[in-house]
């Protein structure tokens, strides 16, 4: 394996005061504040950035507002990063320090490369019992009051075009294609061995670029449940959620971030290797979601909510 995965992300964000709330909420250990950055971490170590969205950075940030402004891959070796700078030396943006590589990928998002510092944690997942795995026996299925993500498990863009994005993560840096939307989408997983995607990129009608979603790995479809109740009563708005995906077989629950975008708790995600051969799906509702809960559960009631509007039919992108 040569990138392990997210390491760091950072967001510009405006309203400091409710972001800080907001990833509190979400179930991050704060790290550090102080004026203009806020640093949050999962349970590996991967760190959550905030900073003030005005603030100059590499590149300019891909759209107005709050939103994602830049992206921290984790390597295993020294030799890896040797050969990520070797790759990647003509790209725009590009330095090389001795502890980072950066560069901006072809969307304008500013994309960077380090010794993995995320560390092993050791939790317990819930077991489940089907017709042929008893697993559970004399024992409550497990139940969760909050979530605590365990690391930020994939990051979700809209791109311009996405056979150049496509190009670019896969014969400049590594990935591997898992899935794809032809001319549409495509996920890719960090290496031939890993879960369904790390990357999901989206190309746009309209072509524009920006942050679509950012998604946080929890145990179990139950964390999904128990995080996603705990984060209501917390009074954030639902997007879409409880549901799966039927491409990568995860469960989610995806919310308004204030921060950028829309964030989601999953779990369940397909595990892959060098065997699979990647599909190519036409793009719409049903392939989007298995099934999904319009407007959310009510976290006191445990209950749909009421006056949920009427299903959106149109694809993810031509919603934008």
């Amino acid at each position: 394996m040569r990138i392990e995965g997210i390491d760091e992300i950072t967001y510009g964000v405006e309203d400091f005061d409710t972001c800080k709330r907001f990833f509190s909420d979400w179930g991050l250990e704060l790290v550090s504040e102080q004026a203009g950055e806020i640093i949050y971490r999962t349970l590996n170590d991967c760190r959550v950035r905030l900073i003030d969205a005005a603030a100059p950075g590499r590149a300019p940030a891909i759209e107005a507002g709050p939103t994602m402004r830049e992206v921290v891959w984790g390597v295993t070796s020294p030799q890896v990063l040797d050969e990520l700078a070797e790759s990647l030396a003509k790209e725009p943006g590009f330095e090389r320090t001795s502890e980072r590589v950066w560069c901006v990928d072809p969307s304008g998002m500013v994309v960077a490369f380090q010794l993995s510092r995320k560390q092993p944690v050791e939790v317990v997942s819930g077991r489940f019992n089907t017709w042929t795995e008893r697993q559970r026996v004399n024992e409550r299925a497990t139940f969760y009051e909050r979530a605590h993500p365990i690391e930020v498990g994939h990051v979700v863009f809209f791109v311009k075009d996405v056979n150049v994005m496509e190009a670019f993560y896969t014969e400049k840096v590594g990935f591997v294609p898992s899935d794809r939307y032809p001319d549409r989408g495509v996920f890719l997983r960090c290496d031939a061995q890993g879960g369904h995607h790390d990357l999901f990129l989206l190309q746009t009608p309209d072509g524009k670029v920006g942050l679509n979603h950012v998604a946080f790995t929890v145990r179990d479809i139950h964390e999904v449940f128990g995080g996603g109740l705990h984060f209501d009563r917390c009074g954030w708005q639902t997007q879409l959620g409880p549901g799966r995906h039927p491409i990568s077989s995860a469960y989610f629950w995806y919310f308004q971030n204030p921060a950028g975008g829309l964030i989601e708790y999953y779990s369940d995600d397909d595990e892959l290797n060098e065997d699979w051969e990647p599909r190519e799906f036409e793009p719409s509702p049903t392939r989007f979601a298995e099934w999904g809960v319009e407007g959310g559960i009510d976290g006191n009631t445990r209950r749909q909510k009421q006056g949920a509007k009427a299903v959106d039919a149109k694809f993810l992108t031509d919603r934008r």
